[in-house]
């Protein structure tokens, strides 16, 4: 069995793979094994419950479930390669073991879920050998029973669908007397793929909403997991992110990283009403995106793809080179105070510096920080004089000295001045006292067009 990465997160060590090198792991192992999916319920669930969280360390492999997962890592600077969630999985799971000749006994769910599961997963999977089903609906007291029919059946894997943390805590329980080589908890899979609960459409699973789709469905029994529930686990692995990061990193470095967590963290959740606002605007004044998105010039030179909410139309750079002799600012950086590209809710946004918001992102994902000089365009780094490369040596923010000090209304070499200074004298000071005034420059509007 060829070996497979990982990535750590809230102290469990989750695959890091594609689907097929997940079921390789899940059924080319040469020993009996458990594994589990792991979602953002199941972490503020394990937060809660030590015995559940003491199942998922001990578990042969877990699986990252679900968009919260991939949230979390990349506030840590990486990724997933593939959401390996449970229902996706199923159909490619039940093919590979028929291709293998491995049977499946499916556990759990209400009478005749089970059941249906199974004849739909024998259509989606020709040659794919059921060694029996059995609902979840069984006291502790028919807890033997269960395990010898299971057992009787020969089953090579066994798929047990009692919610969670139930169905892992009864795996962790039984293990040693279960005979299948593999038994995974996984959730409501059996409710989907037997036609019980409808699947959220394509387009809601690709964008990460199908928890969405979930509690349209269902509001009653899914809203603490969601509704309050996702607020949670967002706070935790902002929490995770921090401490993640401090481990690696030293001193102020280790502070200012910190603090660009915590205050973009903060800002996403109590700014969440107002994105959705602003969105709202942006497509009813003028056709196009919400978001704009261009590549800009990081630290050490490196580039990355920034975001902003859309203030211009949709040909504004094919507009620019017309422009450029009217340009308010002296040096690289074009800007002018009557650029007829800006829509209407454009200069609303940019007055208040409202397009730049989406750069929490940018500073989630550790592109950007909070404080620092202004990311620039390939074309002006390109022709930057020798000395202005001092400012790539820090990464770039989403305010900043230069930005407290007039914005728009400062010109190249001043503001070259100001961040080179910034990135030479930078500490977590500083970067306190520049958030504060920030607040004052945005109120004041001096400098923004």
């Amino acid at each position: 069995m060829q070996s497979t990465a990982k990535i750590d997160l809230f102290g469990l060590n989750l695959l890091n793979a594609e689907t097929g090198t997940a079921l390789t792991a899940l059924l080319d192992a040469p020993r009996r094994m458990s594994a589990a999916f792991v979602n953002a319920h199941t972490i503020n669930v394990a937060a809660g419950n030590d015995a559940y969280a003491s199942t998922l360390t001990a578990a042969d492999l877990l699986l990252p479930d679900g968009s919260g997962l991939q949230l979390a890592a990349k506030l840590t600077g990486r990724r997933f390669e593939e959401n390996l969630n449970g229902t996706d999985l199923f159909v490619p799971l039940c093919r590979a073991a028929a291709a293998r000749g491995l049977s499946i006994y499916l556990l759990g769910a209400r009478p005749g879920v089970a059941e249906a599961a199974a004849e739909r997963a024998v259509t989606l999977a020709p040659g794919l050998r059921i060694a029996g089903t059995a609902h979840g609906y069984f006291g502790p007291e028919e807890e033997d029973a269960v395990i010898q029919r299971i057992n009787r059946s020969g089953a090579d894997i066994l798929l047990v669908a009692l919610g969670v943390p139930q169905q892992d805590l009864w795996i962790a329980k039984h293990r040693a007397r279960l005979v299948p080589r593999l038994a995974m908890g996984v959730g409501a899979q059996f409710d989907f793929w037997s036609g019980r609960v409808a699947r959220a459409p394509l387009g809601w699973r690709r964008a990460g909403c199908e928890w969405l789709w979930r509690l349209m469905l269902e509001p009653r029994r899914l809203f603490m997991r969601y509704v309050l529930g996702n607020p949670i686990f967002v706070a935790r692995a902002a929490k995770h992110a921090v401490l993640w990061r401090l481990a690696r990193v030293d001193g102020a470095g280790a502070a200012k990283r910190g603090i660009d967590i915590v205050v973009a963290g903060g800002a996403l959740l109590a700014l969440a009403p107002l994105f959705l606002l602003l969105s709202a605007a942006i497509k009813a004044d003028s056709p196009g995106p919400v978001l704009f998105s261009q590549i800009r010039v990081g630290r050490d030179g490196k580039p990355f793809r920034i975001f902003k909410f859309r203030s211009m139309y949709r040909d504004a750079a094919a507009r620019q080179a017309a422009l450029l002799a009217q340009s308010d600012r002296e040096g690289l950086c074009f800007k002018a105070k009557q650029d007829p590209r800006i829509t209407r809710v454009g200069r609303l946004l940019r007055r208040g510096s409202l397009d730049e918001l989406p750069q929490i992102l940018n500073v989630l994902r550790g592109e950007m920080s909070i404080v620092g000089p202004r990311p620039a365009l390939p074309q002006e780094v390109a022709a930057y004089p020798a000395r202005a490369h001092r400012r790539l040596a820090v990464r770039p923010g989403i305010t900043g000295l230069w930005q407290v000090s007039g914005r728009a209304d400062i010109g190249f070499e001043k503001m070259i001045d100001m961040d080179i200074a910034y990135a030479e004298t930078r500490s977590p000071l500083l970067d306190l006292i520049l958030i504060a005034l920030t607040f004052r420059a945005v109120l004041t509007g001096r400098g923004a067009y």
